[in-house]
């Protein structure tokens, strides 16, 4: 199985295991995304387009959406519009400009209502197109009036120099007529200049293509969007945060790998029937009703537990564990099951196998801290077997306990799951008809006196 099919799988059970709480989350992302909206005023947004005649390069292009945007043509427009508390810096940030196709500026403004929108979007196109207008005026304005004045010069001295000429072929008729020749290409020089002089006017004579549009809806991001993007966020997170916990836990989930930290080979696997967490004595009150709400009074990262079926079929599986051991151990086989402390499914598994055992093999319980590990010396125990829960205790947890059971003089035979018993939570079926049992289901129970030794 590849590790994205493995990826999808954790997901998927997350999503199965603890959907009630990704539900809850979902909502309370939702709510703080309508409480921030709550505090964010709305915004308007609405353009105003300018038209640019003429043919213009992509770098002039975006020179007059800079000039479009800047303080010279936004604090006028600020002034113009005079609104009370709203400086031209302040307008400066709700102003924007863009180059668009054929030539076309359009010129953005944001404000809190779409009346304000509008005017502010109209004042500054209008403002735009006055400033480029007195631009183009301050530097083409002596340019084509001083043009045409030479002309009139150049024209008025040519015909003076036409009347003036001697018709004759004397030094001083050459000389006029070799100046004439130089005036005319003057003029010629002045006509081609004030042809150029044109497009450059042409230019300056923006045009606003009508006002702006007043907005309808409000600007993004919009109450409904941060509603639904608080959700989005907090369900996100908390699947984040499921496969984060996930991945920097340590205990052990596998088979192998218990049987590893252990040092010893799995007799097998065994089910207690789910009980609901009201029927324990420590899973109730308001804590405890909110954790069962949520769906995380249960273990999300361990995978789906093994039906057993009815009861018989379990007793079944903790009868098949009996007979393992009845194989490993010499006879009288004396066993000292030896269960985590605060492993709640382990200890009833350990019960069951107990019954289901008898005196053959005879097995006496103990709980054991994981912290500080200590087992009951050896008397005359044949050694132990470790009954716990999967994905419930660490590598050194388990390393602990082996060596606490080897510092007693136990042996440990194995353990339902890889040296220990596994106890997976099921849901208890109907058995059987009544009256009606299978073969070999008298229930033996084995008789627990005082430990040896006075432990």
């Amino acid at each position: 199985m590849s590790d994205d099919t493995v990826r999808l799988v954790t997901v998927g059970r997350i999503f199965r295991r603890r959907w009630r709480l990704l539900a809850v989350l979902a909502v309370v992302g939702a709510l703080v995304g309508y409480g921030t909206s709550l505090l964010i005023p709305p915004k308007y947004t609405t353009s105003a387009s300018v038209l640019l005649p003429g043919a213009w390069e992509e770098r002039e292009l975006l020179t007059q959406t800079e000039i479009a945007t800047s303080s010279a043509v936004v604090d006028r427009a600020a002034a113009k519009l005079d609104w009370s508390g709203v400086s031209g810096r302040e307008l400066r940030e709700r102003v924007s400009a863009k180059a668009g196709d054929g030539n076309i500026v359009k010129i953005s403004g944001t404000a809190d209502t779409p009346e304000r929108a509008q005017r502010l979007s109209d004042e500054v196109a209008k403002q735009f197109v006055a400033f480029v207008a007195r631009i183009a005026g301050d530097s083409t304005a002596a340019g084509p009036e001083a043009l045409r004045k030479q002309v009139e010069q150049t024209n008025r001295r040519i015909t003076e120099l036409a009347n003036a000429t001697d018709p004759g072929q004397t030094v001083e008729s050459v000389q006029a007529r070799t100046q004439l020749e130089q005036l005319r290409t003057s003029l010629e020089e002045a006509m081609t200049k004030l042809a150029e002089a044109d497009p450059a006017a042409a230019k300056a004579s923006l045009v606003v293509m009508g006002p702006a549009v007043r907005p309808t809806g409000e600007a993004p991001p919009t109450r409904t969007q941060l509603t639904v993007a608080g959700a989005v966020l907090f369900f996100l997170l908390a699947v984040i945060g499921h496969l984060a916990a996930a991945r920097a836990s340590r205990r052990l989930r596998t088979e192998p790998e218990i049987a590893a930290a252990l040092g010893s080979a799995l007799l097998g696997t065994v089910d207690v029937p789910g009980e609901r967490s009201a029927d324990r004595p420590e899973d109730r009150g308001p804590r405890a009703l909110i954790r069962r709400l949520l769906g995380v009074d249960t273990r999300w990262d361990i995978p789906t537990p093994r039906r057993s079926g009815d009861e018989a079929s379990r007793r079944i599986r903790y009868r098949r564990v009996c007979a393992r051991l009845r194989e490993r151990l010499p006879a009288p086989r004396r066993l000292l099951v030896v269960v985590p402390d605060g492993d709640e499914i382990a200890r009833r598994a350990a019960g069951q196998l107990v019954t289901e055992a008898g005196s053959d093999p005879l097995l006496r319980v103990v709980e054991v801290s994981v912290s500080q590990p200590l087992v009951p010396d050896r008397v005359r125990e044949n050694g132990a077997l470790v009954v716990l829960s999967a994905g419930s205790w660490t590598a050194a947890e388990l390393t602990g306990i082996a060596e606490a059971c080897t510092d007693g003089k136990h042996q440990v035979v194995g353990f339902v799951v890889a040296g220990t018993v596994v106890a997976g939570t099921v849901q208890a079926r109907p058995t059987p008809s009544a009256g009606r049992t299978p073969d070999d289901a008298t229930l033996a129970f084995a008789v627990r006196g005082p430990a040896p030794g006075g432990s």
